[in-house]
């Protein structure tokens, strides 16, 4: 649970306070292991938390208190738990050690997850192709490796006695008779091809040899239509075509043409093999079959576990990405942290929000590392010394960079990963959404409250904007040098996310449609490019994380800079 800014004086409006004697440390200081919190994150939080409870001891004397009775232990206890998690993980040895115990959790809980789904698929004895394909992608995006999810899968099987479900061999066609045409050439002889017919009508449940009418058959066992496939979905039935042994082109192929079919449309020719059966001429009628009773509708419903509806990340996954991605700061000084891929609902529906923040989507982000700061003079000097002339009058080398049009931006990520050997570039505007505000759905970086001084710089008593507010002192009239604000950090440990100055994004302005999406792009070339965050000439309502801004790309100003985003090899 993440820690509110500021902490509500009443124990009964905020459950954080629980978490003082956890096993695990991170929660003790409501931190989120996840996101890898920096030692100052952790001094922070323990010593807000230390001077809450500090401010609760005068409780002590009056037991019949309703606080009192509900803090109870914690009035004499917490300071020494809380205490005790900053020790653990300021020590490199014993958080190494906290990490540690906290993975082997979590792959536990990856594995129950597992067997769960393991045994629902295993629940008439029988393991059926498809649901192992399935149950391989569930595990995958679980955080499994695949030696493991076999060897669950074959200590199940035998420990159950269940097997594999083996389809039965195709009866093959009486072959077509041979047939001498026109020989205009000795030795070359024109027959039809035998066996050249479709492929049967598959029952339900029924698997078939043929991919191209395998793969079919899952596409319509999804049930999606054009309206509900979502990107995710398509890439889930993708990786099973592929693993059918399917190219991507011809899994991309068979889906465009269920869609089609779904639509009534009339089909194209996308050379995949077709699974409706020829119209044949009428056969002998086999005598009647003995009368069966017909399934229920749950019975004719084909089981089939649904991978591309499998959570996208789990904490176990992002574990295992920020391992293999540790923090690194670049060659010109900027430190780099890394965000584990994630799920956000992307804009806001809040009271006071702009149309263009609307509707919400569900936007889905793969890993990558932000800078933790927004570049600085000094950093962008590196690239093009003549912007030292641009610098404003109260502005030094720890400053951001403002002046700065994103095509300069552009051209200095351009640059820098010439010079590092690495991929640097503007976040795109959900990827910067996603690291100011975590995946809690925050209004501000730092909670839900913009009242004090210590968090951002925005337009305050220092300023004469007639938007100013006036009760609030942040220390600056114009920018501040970068790190000034830590208190306003994101949940990742990102910094003047909020206020300062806008920071440009890669993405061209376009409205949001509401439709769930997987690392979204602008699909415009040209345009208004997207800035996003606010900065010092901003009222307090634009430092909202979901706020969009936008001009065109040449535009610059002293409230305008960036921060670069560098992808994960």
């Amino acid at each position: 649970m993440p820690l509110p800014s500021p902490l509500p004086d009443s124990p009964s409006r905020w459950d954080g306070w629980r978490n003082y004697n956890s096993d695990n440390p991170y929660e003790r200081l409501c931190l989120n292991f996840e996101a890898n919190p920096s030692d100052e994150q952790i001094e922070e939080n323990c010593r807000q938390l230390l001077v809450w409870w500090q401010k609760k001891l005068p409780l002590k004397s009056q037991p019949s208190n309703p606080a009192t009775q509900l803090l109870r232990h914690g009035l004499d206890e917490a300071p020494k738990f809380l205490a005790e998690a900053r020790t653990i993980l300021l020590h490199p040895d014993s958080r190494r050690n906290a990490d540690e115990r906290l993975r082997a959790r979590l792959k536990e809980n990856a594995a129950a997850e597992f067997y769960k789904f393991l045994a629902f698929a295993l629940a008439d004895g029988l393991l059926k192709r498809e649901d192992e394909t399935n149950l391989y992608h569930l595990g995958g995006a679980a955080g499994l490796d695949m030696e493991e999810m076999r060897l669950m899968v074959e200590s199940e099987l035998g420990r159950r006695g269940a097997k594999r479900f083996v389809p039965p061999a195709p009866t093959p066609s009486a072959p077509a008779p041979r047939t001498t045409s026109f020989n205009p050439r000795e030795g070359v002889i024109f027959a039809p091809v035998a066996n050249a017919t479709s492929p049967p009508r598959l029952e339900p449940g029924a698997a078939s040899n043929d991919p191209h009418a395998e793969f079919a058959r899952l596409i319509r066992l999804s049930g999606l239509n054009e309206d509900d496939m979502t990107d995710d979905q398509r890439d889930a039935l993708c990786n099973m075509g592929e693993n059918l042994g399917l190219s991507g082109g011809e899994a991309e192929d068979a889906i465009d043409a269920y869609l089609e079919e779904v639509s009534g449309l009339p089909p194209e020719s996308h050379g995949i093999v077709a699974t409706a059966p020829v119209r044949k001429a009428p056969a002998a009628q086999p005598p009647p079959a003995p009368a069966v009773k017909k399934p229920s509708q749950q019975q004719q419903t084909p089981r089939i576990l649904e991978a591309m509806h499998a959570e996208r990340f789990s904490p176990l996954s992002r574990d295992l990405e920020r391992q293999k991605h540790p923090r690194f700061t670049s060659s010109i000084g900027a430190e780099m942290l890394f965000i584990p891929s994630g799920t956000i609902m992307m804009g806001s529906n809040a009271e006071g929000a702009a149309p263009n923040e609307q509707p919400l989507s569900k936007t889905n982000i793969s890993c990558f590392y932000i800078s933790r700061f927004p570049v600085t003079n000094a950093q962008f000097e590196a690239f093009d010394a003549a912007h030292r002339s641009k610098r404003p009058g109260w502005a030094d080398e720890n400053h951001p960079a403002v002046y700065v049009s994103s095509v300069e931006a552009l051209k200095f990520c351009e640059w820098l990963s010439r010079h590092d050997g690495k991929k640097y570039r503007l976040p795109s505007e959900a990827e910067w959404e996603y690291a100011a505000r975590g995946t809690d759905g925050r209004t501000f970086p730092w909670g839900e409250k913009l009242n004090r001084g210590d968090l951002a710089n925005f337009a305050d008593c220092n300023t004469t904007f007639p938007w100013r507010d006036a009760e609030i002192n942040d220390g600056f009239a114009e920018t501040a040098p970068v790190g000034k604000f830590p208190r306003g950090s994101s949940p990742f440990g990102a910094e003047d996310m909020a206020g300062n100055v806008w920071e440009w994004c890669l993405d061209f302005y376009e409205p949001y449609k509401g439709k769930e999406r997987t690392n979204p792009r602008s699909a415009l070339t040209v345009g208004r490019r997207i800035y996003r965050g606010g900065s010092w000439k901003s009222r307090a309502s634009s430092l909202r994380t979901t706020t969009r801004n936008f001009n065109i790309p040449e535009y610059s100003a002293n409230d305008v800079g960036f921060r670069i985003l560098c992808e994960c090899q």
